[in-house]
């Protein structure tokens, strides 16, 4: 039994049904109380020095202090009601591909993830909450690279070259400063060991497959394709164009250089 069966059967009371659903509900939420209150995404940002002070509802709230990023205006709305319905796609995609237990998981890591990356690093990162889209998005991707979607209502592009493009604004800040490789690798372990790493094992497989299967049909094809072979040295027309094939009086065939007189 696989391990992760094992871990289900055991613990199947943490699968949660449409967790990605109900995230963004709370990024909605979060959005329409910065309406009313502008600074609440500071009342709910990770901050160290305040946590330790007591404010510990930091710890979670982290995750849904970026909900104003797009700003409060008729653009933000707009931004987040398009995340809203993409996190929904995705929710549904992603628990289909997986099972609930299995996308469970993949929300649980993300969040741990995060969360160790903030409390390690002395510098926090804003808005790492959308990370959780983004890896989501990314898994996504990698699962279902040729889904299509819309760009400005009119432009079709798979979801695979979308993907590229967001990661290269992470990739660059990564490459420019080391130090947050650990970060970053904390933010999206969940992509990596349920996605990007097993993605990668299953190319290596399919291009091995096809090594073989194309050594065996290079190695196959003379014992098929030949129709001449010398009865000495087992040479054929195709192992050596050159070769010219004689009858022998013994009634087996011959090449030019073991022709028996």
């Amino acid at each position: 039994m696989h391990f992760l069966d094992k871990v289900e059967k055991r613990f199947g009371w943490l699968a949660f049904p449409g967790l990605l659903r109900f995230y963004a509900m709370f990024h909605v939420m979060v959005f329409l109380l910065q309406i009313v209150n502008p600074n609440i995404g500071q009342i709910l940002e990770f901050d160290r020095g305040k946590i330790l002070s007591g404010e510990l509802w930091r710890l979670v709230t982290f995750l849904f202090a970026s909900s104003g990023s797009g700003g409060l205006g008729a653009f933000g709305a707009l931004f987040l009601f398009f995340m809203v319905m993409i996190a929904f796609m995705m929710s549904d995609a992603l628990e289909g591909a997986w099972g609930v237990f299995r996308n469970s998981l993949f929300y649980y890591t993300g969040f741990a993830g995060l969360l160790i990356a903030n409390l390690l690093y002395e510098t926090p990162m804003e808005r790492s909450g959308f990370f959780i889209y983004i890896a989501a998005f990314f898994a996504f991707a990698t699962l279902f690279p040729k889904v299509e979607f819309l760009l400005m209502f009119f432009f079709p592009v798979q979801v695979r070259w979308i993907a590229i493009f967001i990661a290269v604004p992470i990739i660059l800040p990564v490459v420019m400063q080391p130090l947050y490789i650990g970060f970053f690798l904390l933010s999206f372990a969940n992509y990596l060991f349920w996605a990007g790493i097993p993605a990668l094992r299953g190319r290596a497989k399919i291009a091995k497959s096809a090594g073989r299967r194309k050594n065996f049909e290079k190695a196959k094809a003379p014992e098929e394709a030949a129709f001449h072979r010398c009865k000495k040295c087992d040479r054929t027309e195709i192992t050596d164009p050159d070769l010219d094939f004689r009858m022998a009086q013994d009634g087996e065939e011959y090449c030019e250089e073991h022709l028996q007189k």
